[in-house]
């Protein structure tokens, strides 16, 4: 049933993130709530939305890169001579649901990204069904089906399909503004590609954190890594119920080398990725990117200043450094 898979999709890193806080010998199961199943119809049935920016996004699948799902402006002529932002999302419970948090997506596109996502279309207009998710026969637990190479596969597709003539991206791209995010074990993957990969201009951190040291339930990335971050980093996490909190706070506090940013919006685990256009975390990633990328002033106003717009909006808490 496709509701299950969409539901599984959003909460299947619900158990990772629980099991760095707990025994691994007692790892809960954990059953969706009738308002979160009743949240997750909702989700599957909504439209795609184009985006609220100047350039009405879609999301599609490119032959030439089969496992991920792209998001961009539908006609890329409108563009003129501006040249979009490329950034690159790992999944909820680094899972293939290419469309998983489509909503998030179309808006950020919206507004001149390009955005590349592992796995293909399994929820949402145009999802095509889903394959089983395979079961490690000694830990019982689903496999990851996907990793961070896939995120480093999308960003090498990016750069050739720029440079390569017929291409629909040819000359499109500005491979000198490239961020990376990701979303629960997802971010995960972006942490593990921002210090590896020195193409990375800026990292966003959505409802995650690595897991305490000696803790082997996922080793994607680890605390050590937080010491090699040098590019900008945000943590935009659910507040105390999103049970990643616990290991961002403690990421947060590691981090004393590059700006740094952890807001806090009080939705859970789940952010706000299924709301139409993203909802609020959509339009404070976008805000991140324009200030991390291009430099936007005005989108620098929601983390500068004694009043900047989130630290005077009573539904989020923000704690910044080296900004």
């Amino acid at each position: 049933m496709r509701l299950t898979t969409l539901f599984a999709s959003l909460i299947v890193a619900l158990p990772l993130t629980a099991m760095a806080q707990q025994d691994n010998s007692r790892v809960p199961r954990m059953q969706p709530s009738s308002e979160q199943l009743g949240r997750a119809a909702y989700s599957e049935a909504f439209p795609d939305l184009p985006g609220n920016g100047d350039y009405p996004a879609a999301k599609y699948i490119d032959d030439s890169l089969p496992q991920h799902t792209i998001y961009a402006p539908s006609d890329i002529s409108s563009l003129g001579d501006r040249k979009l932002k490329v950034l690159l999302f790992g999944n909820g419970g680094c899972g293939n649901d290419g469309a998983s948090a489509r909503n998030h997506h179309l808006e950020i596109a919206s507004h001149g990204y390009l955005v590349l996502v592992p796995g293909r279309i399994y929820s949402g207009p145009g999802a095509e069904a889903k394959p089983e998710r395979q079961i490690d026969p000694v830990t019982k637990r689903p496999v990851t089906a996907t990793s961070p190479q896939d995120l480093v596969v999308a960003l090498d597709w990016a750069e050739a399909e720029n440079s390569r003539h017929g291409s629909a991206l040819f000359g499109v791209l500005n491979m000198d503004k490239v961020a990376v995010s990701g979303w629960s074990c997802g971010g995960l993957q972006a942490l593990n590609i921002a210090v590896s990969d020195d193409r990375i201009k800026t990292l966003v951190m959505h409802n995650t954190g690595t897991f305490p040291e000696g803790n082997v339930i996922l080793d994607i990335a680890k605390k050590e890594d937080l010491a090699k971050v040098n590019v900008p980093a945000i943590y935009l996490i659910g507040g105390p119920s999103d049970i990643a909190y616990p290991n961002a706070v403690d990421d947060f506090a590691r981090i004393d080398h590059v700006p740094a940013v952890m807001a806090n919006l009080q939705v859970g685990h789940s952010g706000t990725f299924a709301e139409p256009y993203g909802g609020r975390v959509a339009q404070v990633t976008l805000d991140w990117l324009d200030w991390q990328l291009d430099g936007d002033r005005s989108a620098a106003r929601s983390f500068l200043g004694k009043a900047c717009r989130l630290c005077v909006d009573p539904t989020w808490t923000i704690q910044r450094k080296g900004l």
